[in-house]
């Protein structure tokens, strides 16, 4: 007993440290969202001024809807695909081991490499750039994330149940809509939040697939062209409203994916 405490607190340590290193400096930014003065070297004063100089700055709101735009027809899309993609593999008789890996390649190619393809595809087919080709870039780069939390759930789920239905005389696809689609919703909307939340933050794929001007400029390249001259309180509180509807459908997610579990 005596050695497992102080292993216990060790233990703790080490989390608080970690957690501490990874979250310090997003606390920071947060907190100087709200410092009136808008300088990181003193505290003026609780202010939501630069949130209100946000909602009049319509460069900001233009590239919020364009975000919008993107995230929501490429959740929806991706969503559809990747659950499409999950059922193929899970249903197949024999399983193929290249199949799958060539299934979870967006997930680990360099986004870099694939933004650099994605550029090199459209332009070899002159496909002009412009918000569609970076809702088909985030299709192809969510879509395998969609699948990942659909085939998990797939891997719990009783196909006995479906032979039964499919014995009693129920269609293929009167089946799926009554017996598979809702045990396997909270999967689905699960792997659609994920699939918003990496939409909504991406920028490497997105930079490299947007055309030329503001019509297809999204938050994270409107953030970066304005930290190019320098860090303003306005980006402060633009990047902790990212990360608020980041980290809440984040949250959602994991908690469907919970719930889905028991």
């Amino acid at each position: 007993m005596s050695m497992a405490r102080p292993s216990r607190l060790s233990g703790r340590l080490v989390l608080a440290a970690v957690f501490g290193f990874l979250y310090l400096p997003v606390s920071v930014l947060v907190a100087l969202s709200f410092n009136e003065a808008g300088l990181p070297t003193s505290w003026s004063g609780f202010s939501f001024k630069w949130y209100a100089a946000l909602a009049g700055n319509n460069e900001i709101l233009g590239a919020a809807a364009n975000t919008l735009i993107v995230a929501v027809f490429a959740t929806l899309i991706s969503t559809v695909l990747g659950t499409m993609l999950a059922l193929g593999i899970e249903t197949r008789r024999r399983k193929s081991t290249g199949l799958e890996a060539l299934a979870f390649a967006p997930m680990v190619i360099p986004d870099i490499v694939l933004a650099v393809a994605l550029l090199t595809f459209f332009s070899l087919l002159n496909v002009t750039l412009g918000l569609h080709t970076i809702i088909i870039s985030h299709v192809i780069f969510d879509l395998a994330f969609v699948s990942s939390v659909v085939r998990a759930r797939l891997k719990h789920f009783d196909h006995s149940i479906v032979e039964a239905s499919r014995d009693l005389g129920a269609s293929a696809w009167k089946t799926f809509w009554r017996i598979s689609f809702p045990v396997l919703l909270p999967a689905i909307i699960a792997g659609g939040l994920l699939a918003f939340t990496l939409s909504v933050d991406e920028f490497i794929i997105a930079f490299f697939t947007a055309g030329a001007g503001r019509g297809s400029m999204t938050l994270p390249i409107q953030i970066y062209s304005m930290i190019r001259f320098g860090i303003t309180p306005e980006i402060n509180a633009l990047a902790t409203i990212v990360m608020g509807v980041s980290a809440l459908a984040l949250l959602l997610s994991q908690w469907l994916n919970k719930e889905q579990m028991r």
